[in-house]
């Protein structure tokens, strides 16, 4: 894949909708170009301990932050035409949606490509095909973990480097 957008969200608590953060790394012609990261106030707003223990965030980091629907005015130009990559994209995927219908925005049926799957395709000599495994493989060193940003971009170098040929 030439060109795409790899995206990531974090979540506040087991509510998919609940995003509160999110990390957007666009690719064109094989070279990243742009990132983007934001806080998001979720819905419903409220913090479960384990989500907290995972990436770090708690109300009070987003209490001011925007909304879904607003952070997604600044994003939806930037993935115009662009597939969009997650890995795990089953999980990206019901967030994005589930926030979508919170929000009553209309969902335009973004293309979603999973590394988590296409790393379990070609790399098989892995213990687990976890982010930060895979990207470690890939020769990316994903210093921060659950940060959106970090993962989006975890994601977009395992997308540069194993997809490259499977998905156009």
């Amino acid at each position: 894949m030439r060109n795409f957008a790899a995206i990531d969200f974090e979540t506040a608590n087991n509510c998919a909708e609940s995003i509160c953060s999110v990390g957007l790394v666009i690719v064109r012609e094989s070279v990243i170009v742009d990132r983007f990261y934001s806080l998001v106030q979720p819905e419903p707003n409220y913090y479960l301990y384990w989500n907290t223990r995972i990436h770090g965030l708690t109300q009070e980091d987003t209490d001011s932050a925007p909304v879904f629907s607003e952070v997604w005015k600044v994003i939806a130009p930037l993935i115009e035409e662009l597939p969009l990559v997650a890995h795990n994209k089953s999980f990206d995927e019901r967030c994005l949606k589930a926030a979508f219908r919170v929000y009553r925005m209309d969902y335009p049926d973004y293309v979603f490509h999973c590394t988590y799957r296409a790393a379990q395709k070609t790399i098989k000599e892995l213990p687990n095909h976890k982010l930060h495994t895979v990207a470690a493989y890939c020769g990316f060193d994903l210093k921060n973990h659950h940060h959106a940003l970090c993962d989006a971009e975890a994601c977009a170098q395992i997308a540069l480097a194993i997809m490259s040929e499977t998905i156009e």
